[in-house]
């Protein structure tokens, strides 16, 4: 089975050429809403972030870019961060750059993500946060399997106004636990 990568798209590592995407996106403000980033990234930051971005077990954070395999366009980001090794959860967010939305690109870069979680990371669960108002990306996260389980509320503040946040997870059902005798 090879990880990271079906038809369409590939999931790969972070290199020193995505420098320009992740200026462009981390700098954005209208992606900073959903977030927790309140302020813009210098480009010495991002490739000091880019230069050591190794190993998802010692940063806890993994960030993948999305690549359109028949062009080789880079079409945006998918994170998993917070890894959790005792819990066995990591959490999920994914930035498509607009040229390249409604396309499907977000949905298979989730499932990949999540595949690779599950069968590479072994791990129980993938987990995100929605803010209540994000009807596309319910949508997407929806379409993959995600189920909404929780609710916070008033958590996020956008345009002077309180929003619901929506907890989504996504459970590998392939996990066995063996309970000793």
């Amino acid at each position: 089975m090879i990880y990271l990568e079906n038809k369409k798209i590939k999931l790969r590592a972070l290199e020193p050429e995505d420098l320009d995407f992740l200026y462009k996106w981390e700098n954005d403000t209208k992606f900073w809403k959903e977030g927790n980033n309140i302020n813009p990234y210098s480009r010495y930051t991002l490739k000091c972030y880019i230069e050591n971005s190794h190993s998802i077990y010692e940063q806890k954070q993994l960030r993948m870019m999305i690549e359109e395999k028949d062009s080789s366009s880079v079409v945006g980001c998918v994170d998993l961060f917070n890894l959790d090794i005792h819990n066995l959860r990591v959490g999920i967010g994914i930035l498509i750059d607009e040229r390249f939305s409604n396309k499907g690109f977000a949905t298979q870069a989730i499932g990949l993500s999540c595949q690779y979680a599950f069968d590479f990371l072994h791990l129980h669960q993938v987990y995100c946060h929605i803010a209540a108002n994000n009807f596309a990306s319910v949508k997407v996260f929806e379409k993959v399997g995600f189920k909404k389980n929780g609710i916070l509320k008033d958590w996020l503040l956008i345009e002077n106004n309180f929003v619901d946040t929506h907890i989504y997870t996504l459970l590998n059902n392939k996990h066995f636990f063996h309970k000793p005798d």
